[in-house]
Formats: structure tokens, sequence, C-alpha cells
């Protein structure tokens, strides 16, 4: 689910994602989901209105539905730019990996 930092922020008090695109990876495997990981940080990168930090969050979602609230417990790695990019970054650029405990680590906090 791509976001950005600051919704994230938002959310994080509340205890769940919400009103944000689930992304699922078109069939099996890690090219799947890499390709998924990919579509969603460039999803983020949209979200963004100028500098900042794209944001994955990757839950398991097979029992929830579509497009409902996802509980932070569902959550189970985080992606996110390692610091605040510019407008014009390289799209391609790496995310770093982060455990679901590390939201802390991936709120700059």
């Amino acid at each position: 689910m791509p976001t950005t930092i600051g919704v994230l922020r938002d959310q994080v008090s509340e205890g769940v994602l919400s009103d944000l695109e689930q992304i699922t990876p078109q069939g099996e495997g890690e090219e799947a989901e890499y390709i998924a990981l990919m579509w969603a940080a460039d999803a983020s990168a949209r979200m963004l209105r100028g500098p900042g930090r794209r944001v994955v969050a990757v839950a398991e979602l097979d029992s929830l539905g579509v497009n409902v609230p996802t509980p932070l417990s569902r959550v189970i790695a985080w992606y996110a730019d390692p610091h605040e990019r510019p407008v014009e970054a390289d799209p391609d650029e790496d995310l770093c990996w982060y455990a679901a405990q590390e939201i802390d680590a991936v709120l700059g906090d």
C-alpha cells in the first residue's frame, strides 16, 4: 500500500491504514512481488507534493477484503526512502526494507 511519511504519521496514531490504494502482485513469486512493490513506490511518489519520502506498507490482506482499513498488526514490512528525495529524483531508486516493528525508524522518530 503506497503512502507517505505525512499520511503514515496521522494513521499510526489511529492504529490502522485507511484510504490507501491496495496493490497486489499479478501472479506468484518474487518477481511478481517486486513489480507490485515498484508500482506501489511509483504511486507513493505521485502522492508527494514536493520533496519527501516514499513509503510502502506490505501487509497480509487475504481475509480482509479489498480497500478496507488495514490494522497495523497486519503489516509485515515497510519499505521507505532512507532520506527525503527531491521531486526530480530517479524513480527507480531503491527503497530500504524495515521490519514491521521498526515503524519508528520509518517515521524518523
